[in-house]
C-alpha cells in the first residue's frame, strides 16, 4: 500500500509505503506523484516514509528510480527518509546517487518525530 500527500503551503510532497508493496502499486504511486509535481514550486521537499513498510518487491525498483528522476527534474531540494529499521532501506541510498543531482540534500531519520524536528529547525 502507498500514500501520496501534497502540502502546497509547505511545498512538500510525502510518499508513504506500508505493508507489502507490489510493482503495480509503485506504478500507481508514480502516476500520483506525476500529477502532484506540477503543483509544487522548485526547491520542494520530499518526505519518504517507510515506517510502515514490511516488504517491497524487487520489481518496484524501476518505478522508484523513475519517481526519483521526476522529482529531481521538478526541482526537489531535499529528501527526508523515515526508516526506523535500517534493514527496510530498500536500496534508496544507492538509487539516490544515480537519480538525484549532487546538490539534493538527502537525510535519513529513524522516526517521524525526528523528521519533523529537522524540518522545524530548517524553517526557523
Amino acid at each position: 500500500m502507498f500514500g501520496v500527500a501534497l502540502n502546497q503551503d509547505e511545498n512538500t510532497l510525502t510518499i508513504s509505503y506500508r505493508g507489502r508493496v507490489t510493482h503495480d502499486e509503485t506504478r500507481l504511486c508514480e502516476e500520483e506523484v506525476k500529477l502532484a509535481l506540477p503543483i509544487l514550486e522548485p526547491d520542494f521537499r520530499l518526505i519518504v516514509d517507510l515506517s510502515g513498510l514490511e516488504t517491497m518487491d524487487l520489481s518496484c525498483s524501476p518505478c522508484i528510480a523513475s519517481i526519483m528522476e521526476r522529482c529531481n527534474a521538478a526541482g526537489v531540494a531535499e529528501v527526508l527518509r523515515i526508516i526506523p529499521d535500517p534493514s527496510r532501506d530498500i536500496g534508496l541510498q544507492i538509487l539516490s546517487f544515480f537519480h538525484y543531482s549532487p546538490d539534493v540534500y538527502v537525510h535519513t531519520c529513524e522516526s517521524l518525530a525526528e523528521a519533523n524536528e529537522l524540518l522545524e529547525k530548517q524553517t526557523t
